[in-house]
């Protein structure tokens, strides 16, 4: 290099640095400011300053909220009249929970509260275990649809199965049936890649790509939030929503090595379907900004109502609403356990809270089951998950995982009494950043099935017992710590 460029070099080097320093300083007060937990802003801050400017792309990139200004605009304007009609709506429905003194009516209030959403009765619940099962009853409901059939999924494989649901999709069109899908981008990428949009959209099916991501989107909308929910309504009459994706387990995944994934969906009849298929609706006007002329909640005229009874609770979680809801939901009813708490999740990634809750519930004699897949497609959420192992272990937690596939159901049982199943896993992603939904259920037969399908999955898994945990490889040791330690960030 001529020495006379030396200055020219010497003063460009020292003008990054200040700007790198000048926006380090300016991320660092953004995080400051937004006030979340200590662990979360200084895993940020270990980010940022760990990796020059590189760290600051990945803040700006997946450290905040973005979901789009027109997004915002329209949740923001539906949300009070939204939840006011669901509410105005379900009144004839709604349980008079004054003299109830059950442990979960705390917890029932929690969400009325936070999420603004009623509990109703005279619902009738099935609970569905068998991917084939699960496919036929939802083809064969479409089959005899009539107005309407409205599905949204976190991913969408079509294959086998699942064909057999397309195909009842386009008869129904052609009968006349409004038939609505909304697919998650990321997650049904490979379907959106395929010919499957091309033809359902020829049939008349409108279809909606959810969360769309590219490089164009990066600093107007959080690329990893991502929609979760599985729901599907058809004519007020029937709703299922629950753990499986729309895709046909017996091949979905093949490859990567987990077995087959086992889930669990709940077809459901009564007072429920029109809030669940509001739901639905409400993700659908927020995503395209189109109003529906008939709305699942605007008649009450042909809703049945069911001896069995059961009562049931909506929670639809996401950054619509306040950032702590669901880990509010989520932490009262462990600390609402006064004898048995079974958790059935394929993530298991919690925040300090929900961790503490956990284990304090073991040390003060709740009977604490926590039931994993001992195979996982996510490398890092298997390795952070047995960051907690040790700890969890030494309270008396008892830890089993599945032997038999990649258990993917997602439910907490508490006291055998009541439970809350839907498509929220335990970790951070579900918690705070996935548009999720969740079902709070008492006074059902479901309970005891919940319970005899999990006491199916301890059959089939293998207990962890501390004394041999602690003689694992030191290099996994080392792995569980270092992904424990970022887990914030997961």
């Amino acid at each position: 290099m001529p020495s006379e460029w030396q200055p020219l070099v010497n003063f460009f080097t020292l003008l990054v640095v200040l700007v790198h320093a000048s926006i380090i300083v300016l991320v660092s007060l953004r995080i400051i400011m937004k006030r979340r937990s200590s662990s979360v802003s200084l895993a940020w801050f270990a980010v940022i300053y760990a990796l020059p400017f590189a760290g600051v792309l990945l803040y700006l990139v997946f450290g905040e909220l973005y979901l789009g200004k027109k997004r915002v605009q329209r949740a923001t304007t539906m949300l009070h009249g939204f939840m006011l009609r669901i509410n105005q709506w379900s009144r004839p429905f709604c349980l008079d929970l004054t003299n109830d003194k059950s442990e979960i009516k705390t917890l029932r209030n929690i969400v009325a509260k936070r999420f603004l959403m009623p509990t109703v009765g005279g619902n009738q619940l099935l609970l569905l275990t068998q991917s084939e099962q699960i496919l036929v009853k939802i083809a064969n409901d479409i089959e005899q649809a009539q107005q309407t059939v409205y599905l949204e999924f976190y991913i969408c494989n079509v294959c086998d199965r699942v064909e057999d649901v397309m195909n009842a999709l386009i008869a129904a069109t052609r009968r006349g049936v409004d038939c609505r899908m909304l697919l998650d981008s990321v997650g049904s990428a490979a379907f959106f890649n395929s010919n499957w949009p091309a033809t359902l959209k020829s049939a008349g099916i409108k279809l909606t790509e959810v969360l769309p991501v590219g490089p164009m989107r990066l600093f107007f909308q959080r690329q990893d939030l991502r929609m979760h929910r599985k729901i599907i309504a058809i004519d007020n009459q029937v709703a299922y929503t629950g753990s499986m994706n729309l895709v046909d387990p017996t091949h979905f995944k093949a490859e990567a090595g987990v077995g087959e994934w086992i889930d669990i969906m709940l077809r459901m009849q009564g007072p429920i379907v029109p809030i669940t298929g509001s739901i639905l609706e409400w993700d659908w006007e927020i995503e395209t900004g189109e109003k529906f002329s008939h709305s699942y909640i605007d008649e009450t005229n042909d809703i049945a109502t069911f001896d069995e009874n059961s009562r049931v609770q909506v929670i639809p979680s996401g950054p619509y609403f306040n950032d702590d809801n669901l880990q509010q939901v989520l932490i009262s009813a462990i600390y609402l356990a006064e004898r048995s708490i079974i958790l059935t999740t394929p993530y298991f990634v919690p925040d300090e809270a929900l961790n503490a809750a956990i284990k304090t519930a073991s040390i003060r004699g709740v009977d604490v089951k926590i039931i994993l897949p001992a195979k996982n497609d996510s490398r890092m959420a298997n390795f952070a998950s047995k960051g907690f192992f040790e700890e969890l272990l030494a309270c008396g937690v008892e830890i089993y995982q599945y032997q038999c596939g990649l258990l993917h159901s997602k439910s907490i049982l508490i006291d055998n009494k009541w439970c809350l199943v839907g498509t929220v896993n335990l970790d951070k992603r579900s918690v705070w950043l996935n548009f999720e939904v969740t079902l709070l259920i008492d006074n059902s037969p479901l309970i005891l099935q919940l319970y005899q399908l999990q006491q199916s999955y301890i059959r089939n898994s293998k207990q962890v017992f501390l004394p041999e945990w602690k003689k694992r490889s030191w290099w996994r040791k080392v792995l569980e710590n270092l992904f424990y330690l970022f887990n914030p960030l997961l």
